[in-house]
């Protein structure tokens, strides 16, 4: 088993509320894109409500039509596989510009302990250091990623500990 897991946040703000029209064919898509993740080779989880997806939770300035997936990964080739060559992904990712708002910075990379699940507030604060920072082994992209943890991690009994 590996010891760190790649996690992943993608934002994407809605040109109008998820109920609209304009989002029909989007929210459609959602469910089967959804599943064929859930069964692709090497994905581990995705945060997700009692609803099946993540449409309903809040974070990045709580605005009702900005949507987060927040996934893990076992590895950033798994995940490239996913999102590059798989056929419904790719149709979904297309069109976003009709669906969604550009904006200058809505996905991040970042390596987490295997098992570990991130949360929103983690996801922002990766986001965050990327814009800040640029790439760093800390927080990165698919065309800047860095093949694993800049320091190794431990698992103690309340939370994580980065030795010295």
């Amino acid at each position: 088993m590996t010891r760190h897991q790649l996690a992943q946040v993608n934002i994407a703000l809605a040109r109008e509320p998820l109920h609209a029209p304009l989002l029909a064919e989007f929210m459609a898509a959602l469910d089967p894109v959804n599943a064929r993740a859930d069964q692709a080779s090497g994905f581990v989880w995705r945060m997700q409500t009692e609803d099946g997806d993540a449409t309903a939770v809040r974070g990045f300035g709580g605005d009702p039509q900005l949507i987060i997936n927040l996934t893990v990964w076992e590895s950033l080739e798994a995940m490239r596989a996913f999102v590059y060559e798989d056929p419904e992904h790719l149709a979904v990712m297309r069109r976003r510009s009709e669906w969604f708002e550009r904006l200058d910075l809505y996905m991040v990379l970042w390596w987490v302990p295997a098992g570990h699940r991130p949360s929103v507030p983690e996801a922002e604060e990766r986001l965050e250091h990327l814009r800040r920072h640029g790439p760093t082994s800390s927080a990165f992209t698919f065309r800047r990623h860095f093949d694993g943890p800049a320091i190794e991690v431990e698992q103690v009994d309340d939370g994580w500990f980065c030795p010295a």
